[in-house]
């Protein structure tokens, strides 16, 4: 054999092993690529079981409170129309209508889901806190029961504030406003409505401080982006206000202006956990 024909076929060699190892390589990469996507859809899947079980069993303790509060119903539906009584005086007597004669049924409904609500709250705020621990350290960790004591103790405190002070103060003016008008004509459906959206509402609004206290500790929030943000949250505390209460001034003003005070609360208390957290990381080299 010759010699051009000894390199020729050596080429040939040469290019059939790299024309191979790039074949390796491509289906080595490609593999590497599936498994990549089957683990992130694993872990979506993972997250979104662990939702759906954290949701039911959210629900299932909701449910349990709403067969608790079913037995109390007229009781509760009393209790929701107090506000209006304390409003106005005058009113004692007087008896809210009804458009149908299914209305009251499902206003009791609601009354007692509300209620649920707020009774099943710690077993809400567990499920929520179960959700987010695999993705915290074990000393993140131990913070559930000041998480689920703070947040249900929040949620009540915003729900009472309204209930004894901004519905009186809030129903009283419009009561007053449109007395020497008309001789209102109070629906029990539209009435409920508007008092249970009113206490979620700051029931939700009061948790701020117990969200900002939360991100704060796992280091998702500092205090110099509540800072930074501030004009934002000032126009979206006045938005929210006027889409959650009544169009009058004052309960709007009485939303907005308890949720920039817990806003300066939780600055507060993002700059707390902050610096106690940066100090942690720099003791520990980390920073």
């Amino acid at each position: 054999m010759s010699a051009e024909e000894t390199n020729e076929n050596k080429d040939e060699f040469t290019d059939d092993g790299e024309e191979t190892g790039k074949e390796t390589d491509e289906e080595t990469n490609e593999e590497t690529r599936i498994q990549g996507l089957d683990d992130v859809r694993m872990s979506f899947l993972s997250h979104l079981g662990e939702l759906r079980r954290r949701v039911v069993f959210s629900l299932a303790g909701v449910l349990v409170a709403f067969l608790i509060c079913w037995a109390f119903k007229y009781t509760l539906f009393d209790f929701l129309q107090q506000p209006l009584i304390l409003a106005a005086p005058e009113m004692q007597d007087a008896q809210l209508h009804q458009k149908d004669l299914a209305e009251v049924f499902f206003t009791l409904l609601k009354t007692c889901l509300l209620a649920a609500v707020f009774l099943a709250s710690p077993i809400i705020l567990y499920n929520i806190w179960k959700f987010v621990a695999p993705g915290l350290y074990p000393n993140e960790k131990r913070a559930v029961i000041p998480f689920m004591t703070l947040g249900t103790l929040f949620f009540f405190l915003g729900a009472s504030f309204c209930y004894y002070l901004v519905i009186p103060l809030g129903y009283g003016f419009l009561y007053e406003f449109s007395a020497p008008v008309a001789d209102p004509t109070l629906m029990i459906d539209e009435y409920f409505a508007l008092t249970t959206k009113l206490l979620l509402a700051f029931g939700l609004v009061f948790e701020l401080p117990v969200a900002t206290l939360f991100l704060s500790g796992v280091g998702l929030l500092t205090h110099r982006t509540l800072i930074k943000q501030w004009r934002i949250a000032v126009v979206v505390a006045f938005i929210l206000a006027a889409m959650l209460t009544p169009p009058d001034v004052i309960t709007q003003v009485m939303l907005a202006g308890p949720m920039l005070v817990l806003y300066l609360i939780s600055v507060v208390i993002a700059y707390v956990l902050t610096t106690r957290r940066e100090k942690r990381l720099e003791a520990e080299g980390l920073l």
